[in-house]
């Protein structure tokens, strides 16, 4: 499996396609916001002849979702979530708005994803991590036999997810971390919502608001 990232709009949001070398493809965090982004995903997929087969959204704040409608007309694909973010979903508008963001209508999810449920892109498969704390449905995405990991705003660089918008929980957060994350091994690569890439190891040996 390849990972590629694209950073969008005014919140450097880090949407991810993922593809196998079947040019199967899912699309993490539909985040492009203006033509021009939409654009740049557009012409990737193109480029590399990939099929598009489903979106996934990570949790749903307004900043990973902004895209997601104009790619889904695009594609006519289905776009998973978890259920504890659908309330989230719901406030969509009134995101956009507190933010200066001009959206036509509120993304549909299709499915729902749960703790444990695994997609399947091609032969490979992405395992479903429920980490609640920076909104209640938040997810990451295993790609175990890969050693990838996609953390959505969840786990970052030497940081963690905010928690004070509504529905975040600190405590939350760091037990989603400590007991969900940190287990995996030292040499997994994590590809978070914002900002660069980096490892569990890493994260565990520096990130200062892990102790395990």
């Amino acid at each position: 499996m390849k990972v590629k990232v694209f950073v969008f709009n005014p919140f450097q949001e880090n949407t991810y396609v993922i593809s196998d070398e079947n040019h199967n493809a899912a699309i993490v965090d539909a985040g492009c916001y203006n033509a021009t982004e939409v654009a740049l995903i557009k012409r990737f997929v193109d480029d590399n002849e990939l099929k598009v087969k489903y979106f996934v959204n990570t949790h749903c704040h307004v900043d990973h979702l902004l895209g997601l409608n104009l790619l889904k007309s695009i594609y006519n694909v289905e776009a998973y979530a978890h259920s504890d973010d659908l309330p989230l979903l719901k406030t969509f508008p009134q995101q956009a708005m507190s933010f200066g963001f001009s959206v036509d209508k509120t993304p549909e999810i299709d499915k729902i994803v749960a703790d444990g449920n695994t997609l399947l892109l091609g032969d490979g498969s992405i395992g479903i991590i429920h980490t609640p704390g920076h909104t209640p449905g938040s997810i990451c995405l295993y790609l175990q036999n890969e050693k990838m990991l996609l953390t959505g705003d969840t786990l970052f660089y030497r940081s963690i997810g905010r928690t004070d918008l509504p529905g975040g929980s600190y405590d939350a957060i760091i037990r989603s971390i400590t007991t969900k994350l940190m287990v995996l091994p030292d040499d997994v690569a994590v590809y978070p919502g914002h900002g660069e890439s980096t490892t569990i190891g890493d994260e565990r040996r520096s990130n200062p608001f892990i102790k395990t």
